[in-house]
């Protein structure tokens, strides 16, 4: 710690810039800790809806934009020193709410719309907090820049620590912080951080104070009159630099996720390349120059959106390269182009405010606009699109017959593309997996020549997107696509034209047969002869027994239905219910004899109101896709469970996963509760099996007395699953994905 009690010297200069950069990379990682910790604390009470990360991420983003904009009004109002002596109030009041820890006795409604109260909460428990850190970016390089440092005059270097520490706590919390601590822990350990965050920005409010009676700096003290203010256009262009990354981000992150590679945590790669360009774009050296950028950005962006035409998806590991590849591309243009144009010192709040203000709108953007406006995620290639304009530098020609041609020679691609659309569709060709590539292979090259003219190439890029679109409905197996808020639902035609799917991104959720001979034969991981069959066979036959289901798909297990069986399915997104409901499509609900409910909304509080020892069998569908939700696999959980399954029941769980092995997850649970249990893997599936519409699959049963499983265990294939002395029990308070990933 420097001596505080006199002016800083050469020495002391050299540590004050040291512990700006430690505090800013403290202050970032906290934040970057507090988004996934705090909305992990949520999840139990709203069940894991999709829309608790969504309304988080939004809430978390309006509070640094908050926090910028006071940062900014402050230091404007009362000058930098008497600004930070102020700050220290602002600093202790999250001590009022620390550790940090779910209010008591906070419960969502009942009824209503749950978004409002989740936004109070969060304001409650984090939002000062959160308020504390957000303001610490523009704070902190205000201070060093009337510190009379050798380097005031350019503070921004220090954005790049700033984003160092949010990269450091991204890859962090999944792989040390959530596997290492209960969420208890990480709240008491945050606060420790917190704490050492508060003395580092005291230490740099104390510097502060003594740097004002040393000798005149070098440089112009922030307090002083400003200079002219960045111009409206200039902020404009603040808020599209930052607008377009965010977007593309947000737009990358989902298209990955749903329609190319259904990994966990998958969201962290685009992310961290996220934080990595800021880091680039803002540090001293610039080792990769916007010049060479722009010219390897055109080689990127052609080939993805002919891949999005054509809605390529394998090989997943290449495409997905190409994918992030192009997305670190644009946005480091655009984070350069923001850096380039930083205004001096004097106006650094506002720099970061508006800068703030493109990144919330992007995220309102994708997050709350783009699921209602858009069927499919459009989001994303539309802001390949506009980062052909934003990201490029501008064209050098301006002459008329320039301006023009960036119309006209687009218009005429777009021409050209039409025609072979109109070709292919009236070839034998249609169908065929070359028909991409015959399409677009001409117009991509052409596309390519454009590069030179942001304009012409974005238009370009368009035209291109648009002939993939039009040529889908016209040629592919698409009937109906829809978009809810938890993700993109299509019911499409199988290769081989005999049967309906159902499937959100890249996982199949049901299927039907066209065949109405055949159209009452529970497909996929429901066939006769799989686990859920059997079980079902032996402990679904009694019409008098309540069933269970979580989870809907295209409603198969309502095939099973004895007649006037009550069956109970738990739904949380009410597309699923409206393609299962149209018999266009899907008929098992409309078809089954027994007798149907569907209760939308999440499972776990749905099932919480259900009085107990309803269920003779329970039907836990919900596992089978990469965002499992854990709050449906935990302690807390399985004793509701077995509060509402009758005396002899069961609770079947479908436990396929490409990427999680759960079967130690759920064997830990079952001898944790003592429940007897058993598995049985059904992935070896014939041919002539998979010919007729079934799936590989693997299920795990669970029930209090060995006597309740004994028809089962009477079967060689059902075996005891294989536990994990060593992993934790997953509860309310503890789990980890990366705890249970398959690495290979």
């Amino acid at each position: 710690m420097p001596d505080l009690s006199r002016p800083p010297n050469r020495s002391g200069l050299s540590t004050l810039a040291v512990l700006h950069t430690v505090t800013l990379f403290v202050s970032a990682a906290l934040l970057f800790i507090v988004q996934p910790m705090f909305a992990r604390m949520v999840l139990p009470l709203l069940g894991g809806s999709p829309a608790v990360w969504t309304t988080a991420m939004v809430f978390f983003q309006t509070a640094l934009l908050a926090g910028y904009a006071y940062a900014h009004a402050s230091t404007s109002w009362l000058g930098v020193r008497r600004q930070s002596r102020w700050h220290l109030l602002i600093l202790a009041l999250p001590l009022l709410v620390l550790p940090l820890a779910l209010p008591a006795g906070w419960m969502p409604p009942v009824e209503g719309h749950p978004v409002p109260w989740l936004l109070a909460l969060m304001a409650l428990a984090v939002g000062l907090p959160f308020f504390a850190l957000a303001a610490t970016t523009p704070l902190i390089q205000k201070w060093f820049a009337a510190s009379g440092h050798p380097r005031a005059a350019d503070p921004y270097f220090l954005y790049a620590a700033s984003n160092a520490g949010s990269l450091l706590a991204l890859l962090g919390y999944p792989l040390w912080v959530e596997p290492g601590l209960t969420l208890s822990g990480q709240g008491w350990w945050w606060t420790v951080g917190y704490l050492v965050f508060a003395g580092l920005m005291v230490a740099c409010i104390l510097l502060l104070s003594r740097a004002g009676r040393a000798e005149r700096p070098a440089v112009a003290p922030t307090d002083l009159p400003p200079g002219p203010a960045p111009t409206a256009s200039v902020r404009l262009r603040w808020v599209l630099y930052s607008f377009v990354p965010s977007s593309l981000l947000l737009g990358v992150t989902m298209y990955l996720s749903s329609d190319i590679a259904v990994v966990p945590l998958l969201w962290v790669v685009p992310l961290a390349l996220y934080l990595l360009t800021f880091v680039i774009a803002f540090s001293r050296r610039q080792w990769l120059p916007a010049s060479l950028l722009a010219r390897i950005f055109p080689l990127l962006v052609v080939p993805v959106a002919m891949l999005l035409a054509v809605q390529a998806a394998q090989p997943a590991g290449l495409l997905a390269g190409f994918h992030l590849a192009a997305f670190f591309v644009a946005a480091l243009l655009c984070h350069l182009r923001l850096a380039a144009t930083r205004p001096p010192a004097e106006h650094l709040t506002g720099f970061y405010l508006w800068m703030s203000v493109g990144g919330v709108l992007g995220g309102i953007f994708n997050a709350l606009l783009a699921p209602v406006i858009f069927s499919t995620v459009l989001e994303y290639p539309l802001m390949l699109v506009l980062a052909c304009v934003v990201a490029l530098p501008a064209a050098k020609g301006r002459s008329s017959r320039d301006r023009w041609g960036d119309w006209l020679w687009p218009a005429g691609l777009g021409l050209m593309t039409c025609g072979l659309v109109l070709v292919v569709q009236a070839s034998s060709f249609g169908n065929h997996p070359s028909t991409g590539g015959l399409v677009f292979g001409l117009p991509a090259l052409v596309c390519y020549f454009f590069s030179r003219r942001p304009l012409r190439m974005a238009l370009g890029i368009a035209v291109l997107l648009l002939a993939g679109m039009q040529l889908r409905q016209q040629t592919g197996p698409l009937l109906e696509v829809e978009r809810s808020f938890f993700g993109v639902h299509r019911v499409t035609n199988d290769p081989s034209g005999r049967f309906h799917d159902l499937s959100h991104g890249r996982t199949l959720h049901g299927r039907q047969s066209m065949d109405p001979l055949s159209r009452g034969e529970p497909l996929t991981y429901y066939h006769r002869t799989g686990p859920i069959g059997q079980v079902l066979a032996v402990h679904g036959q009694d019409p008098e027994s309540d069933i269970a289901a979580v989870g809907l798909g295209a409603g198969s297990l309502a095939a099973y239905a004895q007649p006037a069986q009550p069956w109970t399915f738990y739904e949380i997104d009410p597309v699923v219910l409206t393609f299962a409901s149209d018999t266009r499509y899907f008929t098992f609900l409309s078809d089954s004899p027994g007798r149907i409910e569907v209760v939308l909304g999440d499972a776990r509080i749905s099932l919480a109101r259900e009085p107990d020892g309803k269920f003779g069998l329970i039907i836990l569908d919900a596992y089978s896709s990469d965002a499992i939700p854990v709050h449906l696999v935990t302690r807390e959980a399985l004793a509701l469970y077995l509060r509402i399954l009758a005396p002899g029941g069961v609770l079947a769980f479908h436990i396929s996963n490409v990427h999680l092995e759960l079967e130690p997850v759920f064997a830990n649970l079952a001898a944790d509760a003592g429940l007897v249990s058993l598995r049985r893997d059904d992935t070896a599936v014939p041919d002539e099996l998979r010919d007729e519409g079934k799936s590989p699959s693997v299920w795990l049963v669970m029930a209090r007395e060995p006597g309740d499983l004994h028809l089962l265990a009477q079967d060689s294939r059902w075996q005891p699953p294989v536990g994990d002395p060593g992993q934790r029990i997953w509860t309310d308070d503890y789990s980890s994905i990366l705890s249970v990933f398959r690495w290979r």
